[in-house]
């Protein structure tokens, strides 16, 4: 049986069998204040047939099937109706009509159509999330990209809400909802979301053209939204896709809905983008946050066109859609006049490239392109590489074809395909006619092999310091033992940057680039004649401005004048790239944690730009807590935590960095005055000038003071009373999982892998307090009873509520060999698979590193004292 899969083959022989004309979608969602359940699904399907007499079958995952007709002929449900599908035997060439009607169920996963009730107003409030394959939740459908239809929703709903989808809303008669039809577009981006939503609207107004703007969110976040800001961010989005490429906004309306247990960050629903409500701050946050939530509008905006007027036939092509819109909307933020970001580079580089990296030397990787052959498998492909791999080699496939090339190349696309499908073909043939480039082998080798390459300066000079010999060595290591393909030395464009101190008399003191080449480097050494005669710089950086995608190495020298002067670099990015590289050389066990932490304290002070410093928190404190020698932990951990404390102290009143800087001392604070110091800001009784212990901080105190043990019930109880809201309860959540006691750790297991009631948030924020680095003994237990368990659970949930359990539980923190040995034990026999095969593997891989990361670190210290 078929269970809830759907194979490429499957697909596409309904694809050739079929063509689908339009949807009327009839929902009955009156009683969605009460308590949840059911809710009556009808739907009435178009379609044509290639053949006579041929069978097929639409997609529907309903707990009741009370109607299927069949060009006016009834089928029995019970004969036709299994697992998720409905078998359609002896269809009509030609037009054929379909009616289903079902009772289908709302969810409390973020899948389908979820449903929530706010703790502030005691509201219900809905909305659909359906990629990869979960409209088929609310309403049977072809569910595959490439059977595109008009759809039409008819909504009953409760007296009072607003209800939103596609189509421009309309006034109701008697509590329902009739939408005008959609144009052509695939069911996974088609949307309703409903409720007592709080609103505000504008316009964006340009040339003539009139589009109706949208911003929605739950009234109790109602005092928190910056719709200003959010509507300044879609403008500069509008004006600057539509100039790059040349294609009005294709829908008739834009609105942004900021909904509550939102599993990802975003999603891009014709004209109904919807938006994870946490981008809604209660709370002062960092420019980051805000630079990250301008990145996802535009992301989502950019999808308007790549994605939804125009979508990949089949799922393999998704790298393709979510690389587009993640480079273009980076681009947007560097280039659009007006932009709070242009520094964006700097962020692509320090996040989304350190993101593609890590998942590039995973067992798992795969061809950017990879072989998708069923839902399963693009289910786990939202990784590292579809998004910032793909969106990497876009931009070096920009640097690689022009700027200008690329955008005329892209119009042309939109232009050919508008309403359609494509192939990845159909874009690059757009490219070649507009850039004269032949992308078959770059292609071949950037899109259909895995793995990554190193690059390394080869450099010599005379006695006077004059370089005499420049090259490029390109390295392909091996690819991760059980990954397919191999190793592959690829075409890099790429530029070289010289830079030395700016140590003069007036001078600014800074790392400055006194010039910069721009190359191809192709093969296993590529000569750089340009460099030969000039005098050697301070530092040589390879891939300088970030353009091709590759792990970079400093030469000796550099490296060594780097160590001491990384936070002098006058740019960011150059900066983040020294940043990333110590990072990944850190990883890869060629540079010992402990000298990496005396790196970052020695130029983070130096460091402006606040995402790389919040970055560089997260990697230190992941650096220390599972690539230190275990016997060398707690000192870094106390040298880093008194850091901490010493930046907060001085940092700038008020200013993003102090607030950075709290955060990451809260997370570690572990001595009784540094934990007193959390009590004291908490009630009251200590001050640091500018720090405003907002709501969201004080949760962060609160969670370590339960995970060290100074909170209990009483206190989480207490802070709960402040903040009665959905978010307020997330917090709780994870504060009692946090607990360092076993009751504490039992009862959160229970409730996340014994129960399956859970809501996906509370689930997430459950997990997220239970593992705890501090609580290694008292987490040991629990590596039997994760492998004793894993398998049923994810044969059992959904793929969002199991993926959040297979990965967040496994047992990450217990870094040793039988944890690798109890893990090779279960994928040997429990025949797990393919999608859980690789999220079990791929949390292997990180015990592994961190192992070979260990003993690095624990021969440095041996080095020392010898």
């Amino acid at each position: 049986m078929p269970g809830t899969n759907l194979t490429r083959e499957e697909a596409q022989q309904r694809a050739k069998l079929l063509t689908v004309d339009s949807y009327e979608i009839d929902l009955d969602l009156s009683g969605a204040q009460g308590e949840g359940g059911t809710y009556r699904s009808v739907t009435t399907v178009r379609f044509d047939s290639a053949e006579t007499g041929a069978e097929s079958f639409i997609d529907l995952v309903a707990p009741a099937v009370h109607e299927v007709v069949l060009n006016g002929d009834p089928l029995d449900p019970a004969e036709v109706f299994a697992d998720s599908r409905i078998a359609l035997p002896g269809i009509l060439e030609g037009r054929n009509v379909l009616r289903v009607v079902a009772d289908c169920a709302y969810t409390n996963t973020g899948e389908g159509l979820h449903r929530f009730v706010d703790p502030v107003d005691q509201q219900a409030y809905l909305y659909t999330q359906f990629e990869v394959p979960d409209a088929r939740r609310v309403f049977a459908s072809f569910e595959q990209p490439d059977l595109k239809a008009t759809f039409r929703f008819t909504v009953k709903a409760p007296h009072g809400w607003t209800v939103i989808s596609n189509s421009p809303t309309p006034e109701p008669e008697d509590d329902v909802w009739k939408f005008a039809p959609t144009p052509r577009i695939s069911t996974y981006i088609t949307a309703l979301i409903a409720g007592p939503y709080h609103s505000v609207h504008s316009v964006y107004e340009k040339d003539g053209q009139s589009v109706p703007l949208g911003i929605y969110c739950r009234p109790s976040l109602a005092g928190f939204l910056d719709s200003d800001a959010i509507f300044e961010v879609t403008r500069q989005g509008f004006d600057w896709f539509q100039e790059k490429f040349d294609y009005a906004y294709p829908f008739e309306k834009y609105d942004q809905l900021f909904v509550p247990e939102f599993n990802a960050g975003a999603m891009e629903n014709a004209g109904a983008v919807t938006i994870r409500d946490q981008y809604v701050f209660r709370s002062k946050v960092t420019d980051a946050a805000y630079e990250v939530r301008a990145e996802t509008i535009l992301h989502e905006l950019a999808h308007m066109w790549f994605g939804d007027l125009v979508t990949m036939e089949w799922w393999n092509d998704l790298w393709l859609n979510e690389s587009f819109a993640t480079y273009t909307s980076i681009a947007c933020q560097a280039y659009a006049p007006g932009s709070r970001w242009p520094h964006s580079w700097t962020t692509f580089a320090n996040s989304m490239k350190t993101w593609a990296y890590r998942q590039d030397q995973l067992p798992s990787t795969h061809p950017i392109m990879a072989e998708i052959n069923d839902l399963d498998d693009v289910l786990v492909n939202f990784d590292g590489i579809t998004y910032a791999k793909g969106a990497s080699v876009l931009k070096q496939l920009v640097a690689y074809v022009g700027e200008d090339e690329f955008f005329r190349g892209v119009q042309a696309y939109f232009k050919a395909h508008a309403y359609g499908n494509t192939r990845l073909s159909d874009l690059l043939g757009a490219l070649e006619e507009t850039s004269g480039r032949d992308l078959g082998t770059w292609s071949q080798k950037w899109l259909r092999t895995a793995g990554i390459n190193i690059l390394r300066p080869e450099i010599e000079t005379d006695a006077d310091g004059v370089i005499t010999s420049f090259a490029v060595r390109q390295e392909a290591p091996a690819l991760p033992a059980g990954a397919k393909g191999e190793p592959t030395l690829r075409p890099h464009r790429i530029a070289i940057g010289l830079y030395d101190l700016d140590d003069a008399a007036g001078g600014s003191g800074k790392l400055v680039r006194g010039d910069r080449f721009e190359l191809d480097v192709d093969g296993e050494l590529t000569e750089v004649p340009e460099l030969v005669g000039r005098r050697r710089p301070a530092v040589v950086l390879l891939n300088d401005d970030d353009l091709s995608y590759a792990k970079v190495r400093l030469d000796e020298r550099s490296l060594a004048f780097v160590t001491g002067h990384l936070g002098d670099f006058e740019a960011s990015l150059p900066r983040a790239l020294c940043w990333a590289s110590a990072w990944d050389m850190t990883r890869d066990a060629e540079l010992a944690t402990r000298d990496y932490l005396s790196l970052v304290l020695s130029g983070i002070g130096k460091e402006s730009d606040i995402g790389v410093v919040q970055t560089l928190h997260r990697q230190v404190r992941t650096a220390i807590e599972l690539y230190a020698d275990p016997n060398a932990r707690e000192a870094l951990l106390a040298r880093w935590t008194d850091a901490t404390l010493a930046h907060l102290r001085t940092s700038e009143a008020g200013g993003d960095h102090q607030l950075a800087w709290a955060r990451a001392f809260a997370a570690t604070a572990r001595t009784p005055e540094q934990l007193d110091l959390l009590e004291g800001l908490l009630d009251g009784r200590e001050t640091l000038e500018g720090l405003a212990v907002d709501t969201e901080l004080r949760w962060a105190f609160v969670q370590r003071l339960a995970a060290v043990g100074r909170f209990d019930e009483a206190e989480i109880a207490g802070e709960y009373e402040r903040d009665r809201t959905a978010a307020g309860e997330r917090h709780a959540a994870t504060a009692r999982a946090a607990r360092p006691t076993e009751e504490a750790k039992a009862e959160a297991w229970a409730s996340v892998v014994e129960s399956d009631k859970l809501p996906n948030a509370i689930q997430e924020a459950v997990i997220g307090g239970f593992v705890q680095f501090d609580q290694r003994e008292l987490l040991a237990p629990y590596t039997d009873r994760y492998f004793a368990a894993v398998k049923g659970v994810w044969d059992s949930r959904s793929h969002e509520m199991a993926q959040q359990v297979v990965v967040g539980l496994y047992p990450s923190v217990q870094v040793d060999a039988d944890t690798l040995a109890k893990t090779d034990e279960w994928l040997a026999a429990a025949e797990p698979t393919p999608a859980l095969r690789r999220l079990i593997s791929e949390s292997r891989s990180g015990v592994e590193r961190a192992l070979r990361a260990q003993a690095a670190d624990t021969a440095a210290a041996a080095a020392e004292q010898s």
